[in-house]
């Protein structure tokens, strides 16, 4: 186990469990944060490495998905793993459609457990690229001017120079000009390439 391991992150009010899962992970190689509050869970300063969070569902206070709920709001991007012996089948669907990599009923094998940190590990790997890519994005973003990032705007909204040249009241020459500024500046080879910072930055919604 090394300082690069990734974390995997236990929330179980029972402490004999945060104990025993622990134990078991470090054993894996990963490295452990437990908590047997939500909270503090919540309040500990994440590193931004790749990580799990293994959560009971049912927790004091705060449920397992109020906790999911909670961390989508805090843009906290935790592939998360429920285990629960008191799950449901409507607590577990709702579960995985707010992004659990998997839902595991008590008692289950340390086979299936580390399958899941596995495929959680994968999509952490993803999420933290993702991330990369949209920081790097909106570093250049930043580097527009009021009028390029509207013009910016208005090409990654598919519309023409000469069109975003009406709409501004301007000669075509001065909206080329900010035009070819934006694609230096963004670092865009081709305008389908421009429309993807656009989405990734969420400047403008996917296409359909």
């Amino acid at each position: 186990m090394t300082s690069g391991s990734p974390i995997v992150y236990i929330v179980d009010d029972d402490t004999s469990v945060c104990r025993a899962l622990a134990l078991l992970l470090k054993a894996h190689g990963f490295r452990v944060e437990a908590f047997t509050r939500a909270k503090d869970f919540l309040a500990f300063k994440h590193p931004k490495t790749i990580s799990c969070l293994v959560s009971d569902l049912r927790l004091p206070n705060m449920s397992g998905l109020v906790l999911q709920e909670t961390m989508t709001t805090q843009g906290l991007a935790i592939p998360i793993i429920f285990i629960s012996g008191h799950g449901n089948i409507p607590k577990s669907v709702k579960a995985m459609k707010g992004g659990a990599v998997d839902f595991l009923p008590k008692p289950f094998t340390v086979k299936k457990l580390i399958n899941a940190i596995e495929e959680a590990i994968v999509k952490s790997k993803a999420l933290i690229k993702e991330q990369a890519e949209v920081a790097k994005i909106w570093r250049r973003i930043k580097t527009l001017s009021p009028r390029e990032l509207e013009v910016f705007r208005l090409v990654a909204n598919g519309m023409l120079s000469k069109q975003i040249a009406f709409k501004r009241g301007t000669s075509l020459q001065v909206i080329k000009v900010h035009r070819s500024r934006v694609m230096y500046k963004m670092q865009a080879k081709t305008v389908t390439e421009l429309i993807h910072f656009a989405q990734k930055a969420e400047l403008i919604s996917p296409k359909a």
